[in-house]
């Protein structure tokens, strides 16, 4: 069981992993200043593709559950995230997000009826230190709707999390995430054609592959290993590995885009692997049977990943 356990979270833990390198890619090889449009490819078209692929819609209740789902874990979190980061240092953001994991233990001793102990407290506080030495820097300014995006995307991807473990899809788990990718899509298409216009006209070779990642790997890919996490996962577990995001996201900027890597950040990065292992070995409770409905698992949601877009300053925070 052990052995088990621990392959599905490294197996897991490869989906914050590779968001982690999302800000790379959009520094290196994505238009400036269109941080929604991005979004937008990213999600819609994944989506899109996963239901063509399982040639599966939504049934009954399934139709307004994916539009919640789809609205929590893409659609409303990307907006939020993106507020956050136009408004505040990638530092702020990302700290503030990082409190994710707390948010989703007490959803889910209030909707689950999962035990809220002390381990998993200290570790949450732990992982929220580890974050601000990781990336938070002395000269962050603060901005009041910044801080109140930040802190909304963290509250709304937990709310995300924890029903997507309560609500129990009968489809298989490629169309479930596809109905959320689209449906998240779709929400962000209008927001994104009144805060930033129509798209370009004109596309290079690297924006072409750099949306192709993003979507193919980005979001497909990892969307469906991460939900497939979640089948197996307490939701508190699961948000965890999320902080794994901004660890890959600095040394990535590191080995790769020539940033410096300081002693905290080191430390910080140390303080943020162990608070996850930590988590990892907590024994969950099991679901009772009032919480926990027959059925197949359930498809999961994402974690915060940095968007596709985000500027500089703003994509170290978790993805």
């Amino acid at each position: 069981m052990l052995s088990n356990r621990l392959a599905v979270v490294l197996v897991t833990a490869l989906a914050p992993a590779v968001w982690g390198t999302t800000y790379a890619v959009t520094t290196e090889m994505l238009p400036p200043d269109r941080p929604l449009l991005a979004a937008v490819i990213r999600c819609l078209p994944a989506g899109l593709l996963l239901i063509a692929l399982t040639r599966t819609l939504p049934k009954g209740s399934w139709w307004w559950r994916a539009l919640v789902l789809g609205a929590l874990n893409i659609g409303g979190f990307q907006a939020l995230l993106f507020i956050a980061a136009y408004r505040l240092p990638g530092g702020i953001a990302a700290t503030v997000g990082a409190v994710q994991p707390l948010i989703t233990a007490a959803l889910s001793a209030a909707l689950l009826g999962d035990r809220l102990t002390l381990r998993t407290v200290l570790s949450g506080i732990a992982g929220v230190a580890g974050v601000s030495l990781l990336v938070l820097r002395a000269n962050a300014r603060l901005d009041a709707i910044g801080l109140a995006a930040a802190l909304g995307g963290a509250v709304v991807m937990a709310f995300g999390v924890v029903l997507s473990k309560r609500w129990v899809s009968p489809a298989p788990l490629l169309a479930t995430t596809g109905w959320q990718l689209t449906a998240g899509g779709l929400l962000l298409v209008p927001v994104t054609l009144l805060s930033e216009g129509a798209p370009p006209t004109h596309y290079t070779v690297d924006n072409v592959l750099g949306y192709a990642y993003l979507c193919l790997i980005g979001a497909a890919l990892t969307y469906a290993i991460w939900f497939r996490g979640l089948r197996a996962l307490p939701p508190t577990s699961l948000s965890f590995l999320s902080l794994l995001s901004p660890v890959v996201a600095t040394l990535v900027g590191w080995l790769t885009l020539g940033q410096d890597l300081s002693p905290l950040q080191a430390l910080g990065a140390v303080v943020v692997l162990g608070s996850l292992i930590v988590a990892q070995t907590q024994r969950a409770r099991p679901l009772t049977t009032a919480t926990a409905p027959a059925g197949p698992a359930p498809a999961g949601t994402a974690p915060a990943d940095p968007a596709p877009g985000v500027r500089p300053s703003a994509l170290h925070e978790n993805a």
